[in-house]
């Protein structure tokens, strides 16, 4: 039986029971989640990982993509992107390679994570079309779906899968007038596939086999949003939300076959906006968790879109996402580095902790009441400890000690917290 299956039948389950302890929960509460549809447990009966519950009342948690590309290929290098997301505190990571031996890659890195695992299938089908010396639009549905079928088989956690990308949102796209178009990789390929075949998506058309798929190695779908705003301008229009319309189908049809799903939404949206598209998701997606990117709240700050997506994502999670992607300072310009992974990691990190004080997620305020306790006692090796960065903290603390080891170099003499103390 899948998550959503035991669930159903009253059974907290082994991976519930851990879900819970880890959040401070009663396993109870984890398993009526995923009975109503609003948790899910990313983990492939496959994987040989403790799975990782998002979803409604959990602490928000957050997912590194890492990854070749077609200009720069150095497994190592991810392995050690991998290390460093986790160490800086990524639940999840998404392997989206698309240059040099991906299955290699992929599984090199589903050997050496402690977190899920997550991929973009349609990637690698578009990469194995090129290797056949094929363009992608020449490709048979039947091979999209045997890439689903090897990624499920290897143990892959969740997928992200574009199947909201139909003819008709397409066509919506076009009417609207973007400035930015469709911004997606896996959702232009897919519109570039209907075009050219002048047939549907077959991920929309054949869904029940995506759905037997999932269904036999208990693997997620994220329902991918390929038609998500590339600009600020670009936000909240007819495409986006026609697409996110059929996402709450889609995730309704995959909850009656007692399959996990959860929704992917934008993408570059406008600070007033935000919680909009939190509540117009929850509410067309019957209460699917939710996994957003970022999202950036200015197009202007290339090289800082840690920083906008960091504002952004605090707003999102406040306002009831349950997954934030991270995006990193290279966002727009380059593929990231391993530096580039960390602090894109740490940026979305203080933006889902921000996000869970104001939803009141359990033991959330509790982290920051501690540290300002040792702040007022001046006990600066708790203050470093407790800080979701210990080793930033203390390099900068180190790098200008002060005479007196009770304050800092700021203040000094002047500081506020000991004169008050005095």
């Amino acid at each position: 039986m899948t998550q959503l299956e035991s669930a159903r039948n009253g059974i907290i389950t082994n991976e519930m029971k851990k879900a819970a302890l880890r959040e401070g929960l009663d396993p109870e509460h984890i398993r009526k989640g995923i009975e109503e549809g609003v948790i899910v447990i990313t983990r492939n009966n496959q994987h040989g990982i403790d799975g990782m519950a998002i979803g409604r009342g959990l602490r928000t948690k957050i997912n590194a993509n890492i990854g070749s590309s077609q200009d720069h290929v150095d497994p190592q290098e991810e392995l050690l992107k991998l290390r460093v997301a986790v160490e800086a505190g990524a639940d999840a990571v998404m392997d989206l390679s698309t240059g040099g031996d991906v299955d290699a890659i992929r599984k090199m890195i589903m050997r050496e994570s402690p977190v899920p695992i997550g991929t973009v299938p349609v990637y690698q089908a578009a990469l194995d079309s090129s290797k056949k010396k094929k363009s992608f639009v020449e490709l048979e549905a039947e091979e999209i779906f045997e890439v689903i079928e090897k990624q499920a088989e290897d143990g892959v956690d969740f997928i992200t899968v574009h199947c909201g990308v139909t003819r008709k949102s397409v066509e919506r796209i076009r009417n609207q007038g973007r400035i930015m178009g469709i911004v997606s990789r896996g959702g232009a390929l897919t519109a570039e596939w209907m075009k050219w075949r002048k047939k549907e998506n077959p991920l929309f058309e054949d869904y029940p086999r995506l759905l037997k798929i999932a269904k036999k190695y208990d693997m997620v779908l994220s329902l991918g949003d390929g038609l998500r705003p590339g600009c600020l301008a670009d936000a909240t229009d007819r495409g986006q939300v026609e697409e996110l319309v059929t996402l709450g189908e889609l995730a309704k049809r995959a909850f009656d076959e007692g399959v996990q799903v959860m929704i992917e939404g934008p993408g570059h949206v406008p600070l007033d906006q935000i919680e909009a598209n939190i509540v117009l998701q929850k509410r067309l997606c019957n209460g699917a968790p939710f996994y957003v990117l970022g999202p950036l709240v200015t197009d202007i700050a290339p090289g800082y879109d840690h920083i906008t997506s960091a504002i952004g994502g605090a707003i999102a999670a406040a306002s009831g996402a349950d997954f934030l992607c991270y995006v990193t300072p290279s966002e727009h310009l380059r593929l990231p580095t391993v530096e580039d992974v960390r602090d894109g990691v740490i940026a979305s990190k203080i933006a889902a902790h921000a996000g869970d004080i104001a939803k009141k997620t359990r033991g959330a305020m509790e982290a920051d009441i501690r540290l300002a306790k040792a702040r007022k006692a001046m006990n600066w090796e708790e203050q470093i400890r407790l800080s979701i960065d210990p080793s930033r903290a203390r390099s900068i603390r180190e790098s200008n000690p002060p005479e007196d080891a009770d304050v800092c170099t700021m203040c000094g003499s002047l500081c506020a917290i000991k004169i008050t103390r005095k």
